[in-house]
Formats: structure tokens, C-alpha cells, sequence
């Protein structure tokens, strides 16, 4: 099993991966992920300053990806941790939470002080690890992220 970067030849494995996540679990609906056509090009998407996103492959096998991202309105010292998913085989082995975990690393050393995230409550399962790994629940969306479709929010103090 390794993390590593994105690299342009992942573009169609990992938007496959959140796409068929989003239906599984009854999400793919308007003011998501699912139809945010960035999707389709997270490897341009992750190639601006001060973000980064994380695929993780496992004898070639492409399992997952998560990144990081300073969404326009946050504060200068937070990101926001951005299309975490997983195929449903790679779920309940820990994986979700090193990717979370790398991508945490990776915000501390870009410099930032917080890591903020937006999801829904069809993902039970990924509210339930950002609460164990520390995110709190706040009472309403920060930044400007345009995935109006998500209705919970978090945030992490990474210090």
C-alpha cells in the first residue's frame, strides 16, 4: 500500500471512485462533488499553491484519494480536506484514516493552522472518523466552497 501524489493519469480512476461513493451512499445530489466538473481534473485542480491531494494505490490498484485545499473564503491559516473517498473494499482496513492522516501532515507543513471540512449525514461512517481524529462540528459552513448540497461542518486545530 502506498500515498503519493496525484499524477494526471489518475484523473479518471479517482473521479470514478468519488462518483460511485456518492451513489452508494444515496449522495449524488445537486451542490456536491458529484457534479462539480472539477472532478473530472483533480490532478490541475491540485496543482495550484498551497494544496495537495493524495492517492492511495495499492499494487496498482488505485483505492482512494484524499487532499487538501485553501478554499477561497477561509482564513489564510486554514484548508479545507477535500474529496476523501474510498472504494468499498478499501473501507474498514484503516486506509481512510492514514489518508486523512497524511493529508493533515501535509497541511501542518504548508503552514496551516486549521483544517476544515464539509460533508453530509449519508456519510456516517467518514463523520464518525473526523470525529475520532479530532474535527468538531461547527453551526454552519465556512469559505466559499460552492458545494451547497453539504449541511455539516468541521474543523480541526492542527496545533
Amino acid at each position: 500500500m502506498d500515498i503519493r501524489e496525484i499524477i494526471e493519469t489518475d484523473n479518471v480512476p479517482i473521479a470514478s471512485i468519488i462518483r460511485n461513493a456518492l451513489k452508494e451512499f444515496g449522495a449524488n445530489k445537486p451542490g456536491t462533488v458529484f457534479f462539480d466538473p472539477t472532478t473530472d481534473d483533480l490532478f490541475n485542480v491540485f496543482h495550484i499553491a498551497n494544496s495537495r491531494y493524495f492517492i492511495l494505490e495499492e499494487e496498482g490498484d488505485i483505492l482512494g484519494g484524499a487532499g487538501i485545499y485553501p478554499t477561497q473564503g477561509l482564513e489564510e491559516d486554514t484548508c479545507e480536506l477535500v474529496k476523501m473517498y474510498l472504494k468499498p473494499e478499501a473501507r474498514g482496513k484503516g486506509y481512510g484514516k492514514l489518508l486523512i492522516e497524511r493529508a493533515l501532515s501535509a497541511a501542518h507543513e504548508l503552514g496551516y493552522k486549521k483544517v476544515y471540512i464539509e460533508s453530509m449525514p449519508e456519510l456516517k461512517r467518514a463523520l464518525s472518523m473526523y470525529e475520532k481524529l479530532g474535527f468538531k462540528y461547527l453551526d454552519g459552513p465556512l469559505g466559499n466552497s460552492g458545494h451547497t448540497g453539504c449541511d455539516r461542518w468541521m474543523i480541526k486545530d492542527l496545533e
